[in-house]
């Protein structure tokens, strides 16, 4: 039977603007493609991301010149093998995923033997003046895990406020390209004494090769540096740490194969994931079970997730009964009306 592909787009809107050091969003703007062969669907859903030149015109453009009917699943997905990586081929991938778990009436999980477990997940602060970080580490201050926005103004002073505002906590520093070698050499010291556990991607990608001449008290984390196993040989000696996120990798699929490789390169393993509702975390999530570093809080930083969302009690995420994605017993997989 032919497999038809549709896609739509999707703006849900935040709880509250979300800033990093390359600007500020109200809403974040999602591609959801669905799959079907008339009995079984299944979704999935990707976030275009400027910084890779992508805009949901551009993706949903990649998606449509695929064509929007095929002989099989199998010609299906040499069809997204051929796409790039990104958030095209990442929507594509994980809606197979989920319709294959539905035809074959087993779960992704026991598919791919990942037992899921709840799991803890950083919280995130935006980026913000000194005292309104400190807030909103204050209401954050009973969580193990913070990861902090940040740009390279007042680093320091941020950090020390949010230490003392939430002093039992641990920081995942995020500073989104924004910083040189000379400023991340000076802070270094002081961030570990304020609990920071790890510094996400403080260089530009294209400038990290100077990271070769560094031993880092605290662990130095790829995230726009890193997108697929291809580039893992030659971040070895620059990073510590690696970021997973499937609309870097381009899907499930080359996720698995990039934890895979880099557990074998002895690197760090964090699972992160852009501002996106649970039907994009829940890939994800299977990821983050063999993860050392969880950041899959997407769905609280929108004012409504989707329907059979996961559930979260203060920092433990935890698949809901029913499920939107890659679960048998999921519901009808229509999309809910927000």
């Amino acid at each position: 039977m032919a497999i038809s592909i549709s896609l739509h787009q999707q703006s849900w809107p935040l709880a509250q603007p979300f800033r990093i050091s390359r600007g500020v969003k109200s809403h974040a703007q999602t591609i959801i493609v669905t799959i079907s062969d008339g009995e079984f669907q299944g979704i999935g859903e990707a976030v275009p991301y400027a910084r890779y030149g992508e805009t949901c015109a551009s993706v949903a453009a990649q998606i449509e010149a695929l064509g929007c009917e095929f002989s099989s699943d199998a010609a299906l997905q040499h069809a997204i093998s051929e796409l790039k990586a990104g958030a095209a081929r990442n929507a594509l991938d994980c809606a197979l995923w989920d319709f294959n778990a539905k035809s074959q009436s087993q779960s992704v999980s026991k598919m791919l033997k990942i037992p899921l477990r709840p799991l803890t997940t950083a919280q995130t602060i935006s980026l913000d003046s000194t005292q309104n970080m400190a807030v909103a580490a204050k209401a954050l201050a009973n969580a193990p895990l913070i990861k902090v926005k940040l740009d390279a103004d007042s680093v320091l002073d941020k950090m020390r406020a949010i230490h003392v505002a939430a002093p039992h906590s641990k920081f995942i520093v995020d500073a989104n390209e924004a910083w040189n070698f000379d400023l991340l050499k000076a802070v270094l010291p002081t961030l570990k004494q304020y609990n920071v556990a790890l510094i996400e991607q403080p260089l530009p990608a294209d400038n990290d090769q100077v990271l070769a001449q560094l031993t880092p008290c605290v662990p130095i984390c790829a995230d726009e540096s890193c997108h697929t196993r291809h580039q893992l040989a030659e971040l070895k000696n620059r990073y510590q740490a690696i970021n997973i996120k499937l609309d870097k990798t381009g899907g499930l699929t080359e996720a698995l194969a990039l934890l895979d490789e880099a557990k074998q390169h002895g690197f760090i393993i964090m699972t992160g994931c852009m501002v996106a509702s649970s039907l994009a975390m829940a890939p994800a999530f299977l990821i983050a079970q063999h993860a050392d570093f969880v950041d899959l809080d997407g769905p609280l930083l929108l004012s409504s997730d989707i329907a059979c969302g996961f559930e979260f009690h203060g920092t433990q995420m935890a698949q809901s009964t029913p499920f939107i994605w890659g679960e048998v017993k999921a519901h009808s997989n229509k999309i809910a009306e927000l």
